[in-house]
């Protein structure tokens, strides 16, 4: 009764923005422990980059195409096990991927078997051994040390505790990897001269953590480069992403916290010992909450224009404002007749393409709702600076749309033997669209990138300087990916229980 009064007298013991779904994830463990939470979403519905959208029968994953952390003790089954309801129908994916590399060669079928995947990957890149060997090596032992529930970076004397707890041998000895890169790998490993592999790599990493071998964190992209393979894996939901904001929005409610989809942050203020957070609701009325702590899961470029300009510590606020930018993403949303399709074509592939860049193609599987039976949805996206896509006039826009249009389209004919008459629809993002949809400045997609100099202690921290506000999601470790902003969704919820003297 006590937490009903205060939500209706706009008070809350914790108020999180952002219902992607680290925020999800965030609101659904706080108000599980008895936390009266509000997730307060700009847009009609939850999920973000993660959401769906339809068009004219069709159903397309705005973003993310696969899930990492369904396993048995992933961290999706682990929190949906925690709020008590079922986690959402899932395949894994096998081969997880297919990469082309345009190069005449076969491609490569990134298989769920490890033994075949060791066959697969000797067969193109034989000598490679070494480094593949190295990278589990790094791999087992941060998967271990992420089981253990590590803060990082450490910010209290608890974070240091957690820290520390978490660490094993095996972790103290790849730590000395800390400011190494993918890159320094295949020099370590003999394998730098292998310009194939070296392709390979650079096509993957950067689907996974916005950059290419050479500037990728080592820690980081040695366990990116095993999520395909068991007893991790790569899934296909169905019927669509949407299924996994589904089952965080039923937990959420489960546990009686509220999710207020129109609800706009606008300015965010110090209030007492709390916060103020002042907003647009539906229809551009205005509204206000009292929260006694905040979670934010944007991304943290927008907290500059959220937060007064005295809020924010100047030393904290110099590097909120002079971090990289991230990526934008071009997608290309279509339909075709499944018979246009190769045989058995496989439901995620990857092609090395120049312009406007190595596409990232997810296709629909028969009977997984996204679209009609004998039809597929067929989503191709590529990397791209966000910024210039909000430069000059709308001419200019429009003609630079086309030319990404038919260059993508144009990769899909290499790949997949597509031509313009087998759409059935069609249809472009660009990153005024995420700008639009997900109210991300520039539209930007990802975190910050895994960079040595980004990734883990030396990355932006959850707990920040300001009291009682909070960072989860991509920008925070672990990083990028629906498993990456689950973890750091559960460990801003622990740190936050922690500090009101609650057992998460």
């Amino acid at each position: 009764m006590g937490a009903q009064a205060d939500a209706a007298k706009g008070q809350c013991d914790v108020a999180v923005l952002g219902a992607g779904i680290a925020g999800l994830t965030a609101a659904a463990l706080l108000a599980r422990q008895g936390l009266d939470v509000q997730l307060l979403e700009a847009h009609h519905q939850s999920g973000g980059c993660a959401g769906t959208f339809r068009r004219r029968g069709y159903v397309f994953d705005v973003g993310a195409t696969q899930v990492a952390g369904l396993e048995p003790g992933g961290i999706h089954a682990r929190i949906f096990e925690q709020l008590g309801v079922e986690a959402p129908a899932a395949t894994p994916l096998d081969p997880g991927c297919v990469v082309d590399l345009a190069d005449g060669q076969p491609a490569v079928r990134l298989w769920r078997d490890p033994e075949r995947w060791r066959q697969e990957r000797q067969r193109h890149f034989p000598g490679s051994e070494r480094f593949w060997s190295l990278c589990a090596a790094i791999h087992q032992a941060n998967w271990g040390f992420a089981g253990r529930e590590p803060v990082l970076p450490p910010r209290s004397l608890w974070d240091l505790g957690q820290l520390l707890g978490a660490l094993r041998p095996a972790n103290l000895a790849s730590g000395v990897l800390v400011g190494s890169t993918i890159a320094d790998l295949l020099r370590l490993t003999g394998c730098a001269n292998d310009a194939r592999l070296r392709r390979f790599l650079d096509l993957q990493l950067r689907l996974y953590s916005q950059e290419p071998a050479h500037r990728t964190a080592a820690l980081y992209g040695a366990s990116v480069l095993a999520m395909a393979q068991e007893p991790l894996g790569l899934f296909h939901l169905a019927p669509s992403m949407q299924a996994l904001s589904d089952a965080l929005e039923l937990g959420l409610a489960r546990a009686g916290g509220s999710l207020r989809l129109r609800h706009r942050a606008s300015e965010l203020r110090q209030h007492g010992s709390g916060w103020r957070v002042h907003g647009t609701g539906p229809g551009g009325s205005s509204w206000q909450l009292l929260a006694r702590e905040l979670v934010c899961s944007l991304p943290p470029q927008s907290l500059p224009d959220l937060l007064p300009g005295d809020a924010l510590p100047a030393g904290y606020g110099a590097r909120l404002r002079h971090l990289e930018d991230p990526s934008g993403a071009l997608v290309l949303y279509a339909a075709v007749e499944r018979s246009a399709l190769p045989a058995d074509c496989p439901a995620h592939l990857q092609l090395d393409w120049a312009d406007p860049g190595s596409l990232f193609v997810s296709v629909s599987r028969e009977g997984d709702g996204r679209a009609p039976a004998g039809e597929a949805t067929v989503i191709a996206s590529v990397f791209t600076p966000a910024r210039p896509w909000f430069e000059g006039d709308e001419a200019a826009y429009h003609s630079r749309k086309q030319t990404a249009m038919a260059g993508l389209q144009a990769g899909l004919n290499r790949l997949l033997g597509l031509t313009p008459a087998h759409y059935r629809h069609a249809e472009l993002s660009t990153p005024r669209s995420f700008a639009r949809w997900t109210g991300r400045p520039f539209g930007f997609v990802g975190g910050l990138g895994q960079h040595p100099s980004r990734f883990g202690p030396f990355g932006l921290a959850s707990r920040t300087p300001l009291p009682g506000f909070w960072l989860c999601g991509d920008a925070i470790y672990p990083g990028e990916g629906t498993a990456g902003v689950s973890l750091s969704a559960q460990m801003v919820s622990r740190q936050l229980l922690a500090r009101r003297g609650m057992a998460a």
